[in-house]
């Protein structure tokens, strides 16, 4: 694909993760991952699973670069390379022989990213991981992200974790591990990412990226913590759009209608994709943690059951959304009906 075209997996005006080399608040995970590699038992696929802009991406190039060969970087910071070394430009440029992505494809018909990632996309790998690196070295393959695969997609990927490749790793970068076959997941080592706390968060946006207290306070909190996700937050302006979602939803199941109105008349404007984006986000991070609050608390499987079903409604209406071109407004107002459901289940 042009770099002139949209990159899937690339968060709005943001870099994309192979020009990042930031990693904040996953040092467990990454030196996980240096620790298999130094030993030399490392898993030829690993799942780097958890909420959207804890780093995962990032995690996974930085895992790349070393894999293939850049220098580490005496920082402290496990799996640090040096910007400048070849292997990292190179993989910059996505000119290394040695590095596979797999992601949605575009779709000349109609000029737009397609919307899961196709059976001849998935198809690819097999091939790339039958030839030999030339130099005898590793080859990388990162599919960012898994959940975006549609069912033969999936197969072909399977038949790859079936017969793993000699000096050849898989990356999958996962959102929804319950999305993925079962028999994917049980041929991949998991890697489990959190996001670092609000707190934290709010203090790297000022210290890192010069972001005034408030907006950062905002943004952190809008993204519960998740140092990618606020950034991509505050550049649609939506850490504002927090006070009316807490609104709206603050006495459930009774919405505050004009909160609602608000956000979807926002969502509706002719620059309101990104934040019709992160309401929806927003709305399907809100359920899932009621579905976990209620299966803790103890209040009975059915209840808890009621927020899992309407985390996964969200899921689903946010890429009909994307796929069928579903009207913005109709969409977040409907989304917030299925949260309405849920609280009166």
């Amino acid at each position: 694909m042009s770099d002139e075209l949209p990159e899937p997996d690339r968060s709005g005006e943001l870099p994309h993760p192979r020009h990042v080399y930031d990693l904040f608040g996953q040092d467990q995970a990454a030196r996980a991952a240096e620790d298999a590699f130094a030993s030399g038992r490392m898993h030829h696929a690993w799942m780097i699973t958890g909420p959207r802009g804890c780093g995962k991406a990032t995690l996974a190039w930085r895992l790349a670069r070393r894999v293939l060969g850049a220098a580490p970087v005496d920082e402290g910071a496990p799996l640090a390379s040096d910007p400048n070394d070849p292997v990292c430009r190179r993989l910059e440029a996505r000119s290394h022989p040695g590095l596979l992505l797999i992601r949605r494809p575009w779709n000349d018909k109609t000029k737009k990213l397609r919307g899961e990632i196709t059976v001849d996309e998935a198809r690819r790998a097999p091939d790339f991981f039958s030839r030999s690196a030339s130099d005898g070295g590793w080859r990388v393959a990162i599919v960012d992200s898994a959940d975006e695969l549609n069912t033969n997609a999936a197969n072909a990927l399977l038949k790859t974790l079936e017969e793993p490749p000699k000096r050849g790793l898989l990356l999958l970068i996962v959102h929804s591990p319950g999305r993925l076959l079962p028999t994917i997941r049980s041929r991949c080592r998991r890697l489990t990412l959190r996001p670092p706390d609000v707190e934290a968060c709010a203090s790297w946006l000022q210290a890192r990226h010069g972001v005034a207290a408030s907006d950062a306070q905002g943004a952190a909190a809008l993204a519960g913590g998740a140092p990618g996700r606020a950034l991509a937050l505050l550049e649609t302006g939506a850490p504002a759009l927090k006070v009316s979602l807490d609104q709206a939803l603050s006495e459930l199941p009774r919405l505050d209608k004009s909160a609602v109105m608000k956000l979807a008349d926002a969502a509706g404007r002719k620059d309101g994709d990104a934040l019709k984006a992160v309401v929806l986000d927003f709305l399907g991070d809100f359920a899932r943690e009621r579905a976990r609050t209620e299966a803790l608390g103890g209040f009975g499987a059915g209840r808890a059951r009621a927020w899992v079903e309407a985390a996964d409604r969200l899921n689903r209406l946010a890429r009909d959304s994307e796929n069928l071109y579903l009207d913005p407004k109709q969409t977040v107002h409907a989304a917030f009906a299925l949260l309405q459901d849920a609280a009166a289940a």
